[in-house]
């Protein structure tokens, strides 16, 4: 019974040709089809019935529910029976659209037609690898099964990030964004620690024209790499393999999972060094952890365990670290299984309406910073801990 109900929504949810975007009977468009926008949406439609390769009726369904989103607006009719098993699978897929405005549904729906069609042209120049021998210095990257690994690779310092490191990692997801052949994304470090924050010999290179120069270089580069995971499409799974510092615990807010070994801890040192919070933690850490307890880690330096940091929201698992990779490899390898555009407009749902507030954090946070760079109470903050530590965070 059950496979036979399974051929039949297989064989019947949709003929593709032209069913996609025809309206329900009784339907009326709720606004106009006007401007630019409007234009590249009718063209979509029509492109999309030149694809010589049929999408998969997880992909069908997507349209389906943009296409009503766009046109229509929320789902304003009646969910189906039980047994319409084609109906309730339309009516779900629209009816989980129903935070997105029309405008966003419409540039979605031309934005998925445009990839199916690069995906289907035989003439279109494939995208660069993301793999390349001699590109990384401070990063390994690997492509494998539609898994982009990226590895925070100078153990020797404890993973700290320093300027290139910020570029190639924001290069990297770039590239892993428009590789067709990538599902998802996962960053993790090499060696005993995930990352030990900022290279604060960034702070020690002071260009010829002053300080106010390399406070500006430094924001530009830190809001650059923000943005790179807050515009990044597709899954990003973080693998917290040992302690983490600073700017790579503030940035696991915009990851949608993170897995963390039970030897992982978690500290945002910012007032102790005499700066400010980044990676839009100011605005997500509340958010996740509640307000108090976001301030003992952002306002007081609170270092916390890897348990400590999954009853606050910022981790979504931990695990026994002899059994981390092998168990965290599992899971990662059966999420690429999943569909890819799916995964990716699942994520668009549930993030997209956010990107403007985190640009607007993100810079500001980032001015913040530039800031505090200059400030004298900074820079004692930063000479007191190389006198005091003689190391790097």
């Amino acid at each position: 019974m059950a496979a036979s109900i399974r051929r039949t929504f297989q064989n019947h949810i949709f003929t593709f040709k032209n069913v996609h975007f025809m309206p329900t009977r009784g339907f009326h468009r709720s606004r106009p089809v006007l401007g630019a926008m409007d234009a590249e949406f009718e063209k979509a439609k029509v492109q999309l019935n030149t694809l010589q390769n049929e999408p998969g009726n997880d992909v069908k369904l997507t349209i389906y529910a943009l296409f009503k989103q766009a046109t229509i607006g929320k789902c304003n009719v009646k969910k189906p029976g039980m047994m319409d098993f084609v109906g309730k699978a339309k009516w779900d897929a629209w009816n989980n659209l129903s935070n997105m405005t029309q405008d966003e549904a419409q540039k979605a729906y031309i934005d998925l037609v445009h990839s199916l069609a690069g995906e289907d042209s035989p003439s279109k120049a494939a995208a660069p690898s993301i793999e390349s021998a001699g590109k990384y210095e401070t990063v390994a990257v690997t492509l494998n099964d539609g898994i982009c690994k990226i590895t925070l690779n100078r153990p020797a310092k404890k993973n700290a990030i320093n300027y290139k490191m910020y570029e190639e990692v924001g290069l990297a997801l770039s590239e892993a964004a428009n590789d067709k052949s990538c599902t998802l994304a996962v960053l993790t470090g090499a060696g005993d620690y995930y990352c030990s924050g900022n290279d604060l010999s960034n702070f020690m290179n002071i260009p010829s024209d002053g300080i106010g120069a390399m406070a500006k270089q430094g924001g530009d580069i830190l809001e650059k790499f923000v943005n790179a995971f807050i515009d990044f499409p597709k899954p990003l799974i973080g693998l917290i393999n040992g302690p983490a510092v600073g700017v790579s615990v503030t940035v696991l807010g915009l990851f949608d999972v993170v897995y963390a070994s039970d030897k992982a801890t978690f500290h945002t040192p910012f007032s102790q060094l005499g700066q400010s919070p980044e990676g839009c933690s100011s605005y997500v850490f509340p958010k996740l952890m509640g307000t108090a307890k976001a301030s003992e880690m952002l306002l007081f330096n609170k270092k916390i365990t890897a348990q400590e940091a999954c009853d606050r929201n910022l981790v979504s698992e931990v695990f026994p670290n002899d059994v981390f990779q092998k168990e965290t490899e599992a899971r990662v390898q059966q999420y690429a299984k999943l569909p890819k555009i799916s995964l990716q407009k699942c994520k668009l749902v549930s993030r997209e309406l956010e990107k403007d507030k985190l640009y607007q954090v993100n810079k500001h946070e980032c001015v913040i910073l530039m800031e505090r760079w200059q400030s004298d109470e900074c820079m004692n903050a930063i000479m007191g801990f190389f006198s005091s530590k003689g190391s790097k965070l």
